[in-house]
């Protein structure tokens, strides 16, 4: 029974992706088996980022540039990541710009997957500003910063300030690499061993699979995390962060994880394997 085992921690993004993926799990619409799970934390990729550092939660997504920080603590599971073809960061700015040391770019945060991109992509940028990643496109359309790394819905809203594409990180990386691009992922502790892993992922699946067979039973809870976004940005967040990947890792993500990661230790960026 649930009640005899100990309730696991929970953490994952308000964003529509993630809500999409969890939202059966955590109204109950799903046998978990004995795994029991405390009432979900929602708080952005940065925070989750920072608290997987600290080993706070049981269970939690966080950026795969984070992962790369905290692999003697916390496992990848094959279920509920975020990552292929077309969904990558986005640098923009507010008129033509060419990069330099000097150009200061705003992140959404030091470990976030988009600052290590940009970090592969141009070296020699160094002012990088960690900010909410909200926060970014006021600001580079006001001027106060020379362009922006931006992420989730923002791909699908910068021109409504003004703002024009320098590169598409995702596009970049793809073109590097052929492999599809890895943004996020969900972690589990590892002394929580590989059965109740094995739990975890497939309870992740079957609470996305729901979620793709009846939509209008989740939507409430999604709209309800979107922060005023409207519902068609929010569908088309779904469908470009949710995908086969987010069901199962398979062989192509491992690769396109493991690249990620072999070439953030090689630039420094990330610590030894």
């Amino acid at each position: 029974m649930q009640s005899d085992f100990k309730k696991l921690t929970l953490g994952f993004s308000p964003c529509p992706n993630d809500t999409f993926i969890f939202a059966a799990l955590v109204h109950g619409r799903i046998d978990t088996g004995d795994i029991g799970f405390s009432e979900e934390i929602l708080a952005d990729v940065e925070t989750l980022n920072t608290w997987a550092l600290a080993k706070k939660l049981d269970i939690t997504k966080i950026s795969f540039s984070a992962l790369g920080h905290v692999l003697q603590e916390y496992s990848l599971l094959p279920a509920g990541c975020a990552l292929g073809r077309g969904c990558g960061p986005l640098l923009v700015a507010a008129r033509p710009l060419s990069l330099t040391k000097d150009t200061v770019i705003g992140i959404p945060g030091r470990l976030t997957t988009a600052a290590m991109l940009l970090q592969l992509f141009h070296p020699e940028c160094q002012k990088l500003v960690p900010l909410s990643f909200e926060s970014i496109m006021p600001m580079v359309a006001a001027g106060e910063l020379d362009a922006g790394v931006i992420i989730h819905e923002s791909r699908f809203t910068y021109p409504l300030y003004g703002l024009s594409l320098v590169q598409d990180l995702g596009v970049w990386w793809e073109e590097q690499t052929g492999l599809p691009v890895p943004l996020g992922g969900i972690v589990a502790r590892c002394d929580l061993g590989d059965d109740l892993h094995r739990q975890i992922a497939e309870s992740i699946r079957a609470s996305l699979r729901l979620a793709w067979a009846a939509p209008e039973k989740v939507m409430p809870y999604i709209v309800r995390h979107a922060q005023e976004m409207e519902e068609k940005v929010i569908k088309a967040h779904i469908d470009l962060y949710v995908n086969d990947f987010t069901l199962d890792l398979g062989d192509e993500g491992k690769q396109a994880v493991d690249e990620f990661l072999s070439r953030g230790r090689a630039a420094g960026i990330l610590p030894p394997g």
